[in-house]
């Protein structure tokens, strides 16, 4: 007599609940022992600072190994080896639920300028904040308290690049009084000031003025008031470093990196 291919499927599930639950009812440790656990995802999926959910831990657990990975991604970008990217299906999974993580980074909108691409890094492993200019308004400033005190990164990295779109705009409204339409003019202002500290030095104003504009995010995010952010700086949890991108070489150079770090 034939069993169609659904039946005997129907009868394996069957037999098979039946034999587990066997097991549990003749064997005391069976019965007894801990299912395993699972994270809790009513809370957003977050992984929390130190606690990195299951199969996503952190490559990087302080600043310095954090800041070292991204060096050695670099170098290798630049000496054009192969990065076997973890961006295939099964990490796509491991991170669906949670994240975890090593770095915070705070960019430019350029379309040249893609950290996962400059340090060889996949999926959930830099948790990026783009604007354009670089700036820490409201919105990039939360993010990074999110980051710190919600996802438990130990590194934050601000990086402005060479021949900077929004800079040069902010050099011009400094240089010749140039007037921006719409947004684009409020967009830049937090970077005036960057630019009005670099005038006057020697070299290349605009280059010279996204160094600055990099250095004085940085400030702000080292001498930040709120606890969440200064707190694990003073305990050497959190690093805040600095960094400027060549497009023409393709160099991250970390030109702004603590001293006691």
């Amino acid at each position: 007599m034939s069993v169609s291919r659904r039946a005997f499927l129907r009868s394996s599930t069957a037999a098979a609940t039946t034999a587990a639950a066997a097991a549990l009812a003749v064997s005391p440790a069976l019965a007894g022992a801990a299912l395993p656990s699972f994270p809790d995802l009513a809370g957003g999926g977050l992984a929390g600072p130190g606690n990195p959910a299951p199969g996503t831990a952190r490559a990087a657990r302080t600043p310095r190994e954090a800041l070292q990975l991204l060096i050695d991604g670099n170098r290798r970008f630049l000496a054009d080896e192969p990065m076997p990217l973890p961006t295939d299906r099964r990490r796509r999974l491991a991170i669906a639920q949670a994240q975890s993580p090593f770095a915070a980074y705070i960019s430019c909108s350029d379309s040249r300028v893609a950290p996962e691409l400059l340090f060889g890094r996949g999926l959930g492993e830099l948790f990026i904040i783009r604007n354009a200019g670089n700036t820490l308004d409201t919105v990039a400033r939360g993010s990074v308290e999110f980051a710190v005190a919600e996802l438990g990164v130990p590194l934050v990295v601000v990086m402005g690049h060479q021949r900077c779109g929004a800079v040069k705009a902010a050099c011009e409204v400094v240089e010749k009084n140039r007037r921006f339409p719409g947004n684009i003019g409020r967009m830049i202002e937090p970077i005036v000031p960057a630019v009005l500290r670099a005038r006057g030095e020697p070299g290349d104003f605009v280059e010279n003025s996204v160094r600055a504009n990099v250095r004085r995010t940085v400030e702000e995010l080292r001498t930040a008031s709120e606890p969440m952010l200064l707190d694990p700086q003073r305990t050497g949890k959190v690093m805040v470093v600095g960094a400027y991108y060549a497009l023409d070489t393709g160099r991250v150079d970390f030109f702004d990196v603590p001293r006691a770090a």
